[in-house]
């Protein structure tokens, strides 16, 4: 395989599995002898994530109103360091990293992250038709809406989820005993968590209802891992008087030993999902899983094999699923150990990168005329 110079674009501001998805196949990519750069949003939280990770990134004013300009800053990226391919990420650098890959004569791969409907009609035919020559979702669910939306073959469009590394996976007995004792919880305390970036379609509302209908469940506790919209989930739980049973840790820069140290792993998101990253490492830790039916979260949460899967917005089905999980040893370790396996078999960061590899040779090859 020949060694290529990938440029991904990203105009998203924020940190999450989105930007995290980026970085890490950057550094996979990077690891095998590619040239990675990024171009990301002016004071983006990437940029500063890919320069401390030793990724050569560059800050880019994406602007729907002023697209001229970004297309100026890609196009002298493009020059300078002899791209061989694109790989845009979010809507609007999609559009900007398009045109500029015409003019440029590059090829280029669209990532859609979100499960969430594409745009109907010429939009979508020309972002994901026009503008690409490649389509890579992070869950098969989109697929056929983009297949048939945007008339592309399917042969040009591929699910290849995020996977987990199981180098980065590794804890310590120690660190999860540590976890609890933070949270002053025992071991005789059984936790129901979730980790997420706080927003207000990752079910956190939901997950303290949940809570509130099982209120008089003793050594039964909650805890909410990772930063952002606190605030009124913090409200929330005071005003139900669940201060003691809900815990909240903020942003983690390792929430592993948090992983590791729940008996039982929810996410509970309302939209927006593909194939969840937390989900991924929660099931690799032999964890027992509860999401919604939402997006790509049940290809990881199977129903009745890696664990159970409720209708979005339904705190007492979420509530009746973490019961029967917690009052089943023998069920939760069928459901942990058939999630790790599962994690194995199709959910590799090994098996992500060799197959975005493959795609990568294949589209420059087809670029260059071979």
């Amino acid at each position: 395989m020949s060694k290529l110079t990938i440029l991904h674009t990203e105009s998203s501001m924020g940190w999450g599995g989105q930007e995290m998805r980026i970085l890490k196949e950057a550094l996979g990519m990077k690891e095998r002898g590619h040239r990675v750069l990024l171009a990301v949003e002016m004071g983006a939280k990437l940029f500063n994530k890919a320069v401390e990770a030793g990724v050569e990134a560059f800050e880019v004013p994406f602007s729907k109103w002023r697209p001229f300009k970004a297309i100026r800053a890609l196009s002298r990226i493009i020059d300078q360091y002899q791209v061989s391919i694109i790989n845009t990420h979010s809507s609007l650098d999609a559009w900007i990293g398009g045109v500029t890959s015409r003019i440029k004569g590059k090829p280029v791969i669209r990532t859609r992250h979100l499960s969430t409907a594409i745009q109907p009609g010429l939009n979508s035919r020309l972002l994901y038709q026009s503008l690409a020559d490649y389509v890579v979702t992070t869950s098969s669910c989109i697929i056929p809406m983009i297949c048939k939306q945007a008339k592309i073959d399917p042969y040009f469009c591929r699910c290849i989820p995020t996977g987990v590394n199981p180098e980065d996976m590794k804890v310590q007995g120690l660190d999860r005993e540590m976890f609890r004792r933070q949270l002053g919880l025992s071991e005789e305390d059984f936790i129901a968590g979730t980790v997420c970036v706080v927003r207000s379609w990752k079910g956190v509302e939901d997950l303290i209802r949940a809570a509130a209908y099982l209120k008089e469940e003793k050594h039964l506790k909650w805890v909410v891992v990772g930063g952002g919209y606190l605030d009124q989930y913090r409200r929330l739980v005071e005003q139900i008087g669940l201060e003691k049973t809900v815990l909240f840790t903020g942003h983690l820069e390792n929430p592993f030993p948090a992983l590791a140290a729940m008996d039982l792993f929810l996410l509970l998101s309302t939209k927006n999902e593909g194939i969840s990253q937390a989900s991924l490492q929660a099931a690799f830790l032999n964890k027992p899983l509860i999401t919604t039916s939402v997006g790509g979260l049940p290809e990881v949460c199977i129903e009745g094999t890696t664990g159970f899967v409720v209708p979005p917005s339904s705190p007492q089905r979420v509530a009746n699923a973490v019961l029967q999980i917690k009052n089943n040893e023998p069920l939760r370790l069928r459901f942990g150990q058939n999630g790790h396996e599962l994690v194995m078999e199709k959910f590799t960061h090994r098996g992500m990168l060799d197959e975005m590899e493959s795609i990568y040779d294949e589209i420059s090859l087809r670029g260059r005329g071979c």
